[in-house]
């Protein structure tokens, strides 16, 4: 940032009264939030990633004709970068920078798709960079066909994972010349509809959380030879839930000795220990809000955008139990994400 200060990047749904993409200042001391600016130039800016030296933001459209936008960042509000491009699929949900490009993944199509990114961060139409993925699941009708939910490089940097939940797999990918290509595909439990997944901070375990079926399978993550092995799967909530349960977003503590995740349906917090090759659920709390969609630990504060109740709330971690403690809020309509630059 320009004054070198703490920000946030909040992204929401433009279709359900979102504004957009919100810039905020950050109390690194309360973990607070206050409004600086939005910016409303694309519809549904529901992720955002930022470049690793902070100066490009970049954000999908999660429309049936998807696209990705670049933003420059400097000072209080994002300025895009160039217009829209095209990711040749529907609804984009997520992305991530990998290799001199933009991945996003396509939930509606089913796919995975590259976008150049220049020397000055802006974006590159790209033709060829799309990786289709095939197959389906018992669940029906979530699972009549593929639908790619998230994409991430490993802690590495050599491979790009993506998560299907129409297929139960995970998809470890390379991506050479501006072509993915898929290396190997994971089979998780059929049924349990792998939604997100994060990686353990030492790069030696993924956690991947379930939105068919309230639970984390836990794997182990060969990066030499890029093999992703499952081990267990754990609940995320201590009971059946009385409805769908829709568990969303999941986090792995910087130390590594926790991990966080998000249920909608319930509108909790899940804490749960890291315990060698295990997980051991510790407890739950509610979410501060209504559809928690998305977390983001930074400096000890967990922050958690509520998309129906319309707010981003942040919370205090226990560094000795991993127990979030609610510290305060900031309305946002229809938020969707939250990034820390």
């Amino acid at each position: 940032m320009a004054d070198g200060g703490r920000r946030a990047f909040i992204g929401s749904f433009t279709a359900a009264g979102g504004p957009g993409i919100v810039t905020a200042q950050v109390d690194t001391d309360s973990g607070a939030l206050t409004v600086l600016s939005s910016v409303n130039s694309v519809p549904d800016p529901s992720c955002l990633t930022l470049s690793p030296d902070g100066g490009t933001l970049y954000a999908v459209s999660e429309t049936a004709d998807g696209a990705v936008t670049a933003y420059r960042v400097d000072g209080d509000q994002p300025e895009p970068a160039g217009r829209p491009v095209p990711v040749d699929g529907s609804g984009p949900t997520h992305l991530a920078l990998f290799a001199g490009h933009v991945l996003t993944a396509n939930y509606g199509s089913g796919s995975v798709t590259a976008v150049p990114v220049r020397p000055d961060g802006t974006l590159a139409r790209s033709a060829s960079g799309v990786l289709r993925h095939t197959g389906a699941g018992p669940h029906t009708p979530r699972q009549q066909g593929p639908h790619a939910h998230q994409v991430q490089p490993d802690p590495s940097g050599r491979w790009a994972v993506s998560v299907d939940l129409g297929t139960d797999s995970v998809r470890v990918c390379t991506l050479t010349d501006g072509a993915l290509a898929l290396h190997r595909e994971t089979a998780l439990r059929p049924g349990s509809g792998p939604r997100h997944l994060a990686f353990h901070p030492d790069g030696s375990h993924a956690y991947v959380v379930n939105e068919l079926s309230p639970s984390i399978t836990l794997c182990r993550w060969n990066a030499a030879e890029g093999v992703l092995t499952p081990l267990s799967e754990t609940p995320v909530l201590s009971g059946a839930p009385a409805r769908d349960a829709y568990p969303s977003g999941i986090v792995a503590s910087p130390d590594g000795r926790f991990v966080w995740t998000a249920t909608r349906g319930e509108d909790v917090l899940s804490v749960l220990a890291v315990e060698g090759e295990g997980l051991r659920l510790v407890t739950t709390v509610p979410c501060g809000g209504h559809w928690p969609r998305a977390l983001t630990v930074s400096d000890g504060f967990l922050y958690v955008a509520n998309e129906r109740s319309g707010e981003v709330t942040w919370f205090a971690v226990d560094p000795r139990t991993g127990v979030p403690r609610r510290a305060g809020s900031l309305g946002v309509t229809a938020a969707s994400c939250v990034v820390l630059g």
